[in-house]
């Protein structure tokens, strides 16, 4: 299992304590020193849909002007990876988005 997220994030930090918790072997990556590449981000956007994949309660959503957020999402995501809604986790050939309770059932049982 890959987990994708912020290490100051709090999301993320439950979800990565439950995942462990539950006997998963977890990689953590932080996506500010190791960003998604475009493969991953364009999947995701695909799979998911710009409306989950793009965290529009950030702050960086915030401090970006009209012009930026009116941008192609995967180009939006590639220029600001803490764009992404997290966490973002990777298990058995599946991904999921944020740490909602259908995630957490999907994962935990």
């Amino acid at each position: 299992m890959k987990l994708y997220g912020l290490k100051n994030c709090d999301s993320c930090k439950k979800a990565l304590a439950a995942v462990r918790a539950a006997g998963h072997a977890v990689d953590f990556i932080d996506i500010r020193t190791a960003p998604l590449d475009a493969i991953h981000i364009n999947a995701l956007l695909t799979q998911h849909g710009d409306a989950v994949v793009v965290n529009r309660k950030s702050t960086t959503w915030r401090a970006l002007d009209d012009a930026a957020r009116a941008r192609a999402p995967g180009d939006l995501l590639r220029e600001n990876p803490t764009l992404i809604k997290r966490p973002v986790i990777y298990h058995d050939g599946q991904s999921y988005i944020g740490w909602t309770e259908d995630v957490q059932a999907a994962l935990l049982g």
